[in-house]
């Protein structure tokens, strides 16, 4: 089972893993949030809707082709979200917790780099300034490349 939502709405982390390990031996989750960086307010996230979600999909297609997994879950919210709110959720389950433990990893790692969303940050003082691809976030997808 594969379930990805894209929204401003915020989620419940304990209900979505929950309802990923119902059927499981493992699951594996990871709720990323907004950090505090040096005064900042906010984080706003951009997104092209159709191309966001087509996007996470087929990461979660990816995983679920290379591990064998009985469900994934990736939620990932847009808008203006303030420091210390959730920004995203990747859950998978699976009969073994290798499996769970490195498809999650997986799907993160790739998330940051194989996902088209603009992000702006807010700062308490008013500035603003957009957030730059990192050599780091292409290093940990790099390491997924060779199966």
């Amino acid at each position: 089972m594969i379930r990805v939502f894209v929204s401003a709405d915020d989620f419940d982390a304990g209900a979505e893993s929950v309802a990923l390990g119902l059927s499981a031996g493992a699951v594996s989750t990871f709720v990323g949030l907004v950090r505090d960086d040096g005064g900042l307010k906010a984080l706003r996230l951009d997104h092209y809707p159709g191309m966001t979600h087509n996007q996470l999909v087929q990461l979660a297609e990816q995983a679920a082709a290379r591990w064998p997994l009985t469900g994934v879950t990736i939620i990932h919210r847009v808008g203006e979200l303030p420091v210390g709110t959730q920004i995203v959720f990747v859950g998978t389950a699976s009969a073994h917790r290798a499996a769970a433990l490195e498809s999650c990893a997986f799907l993160i790692d790739r998330l940051k780099t194989d996902a088209t969303f603009w992000k702006k940050q807010i700062f308490s003082d008013g500035s603003e300034s957009w957030v730059e691809a990192r050599p780091s976030d292409d290093a940990a997808a790099a390491r997924w490349d060779n199966p």
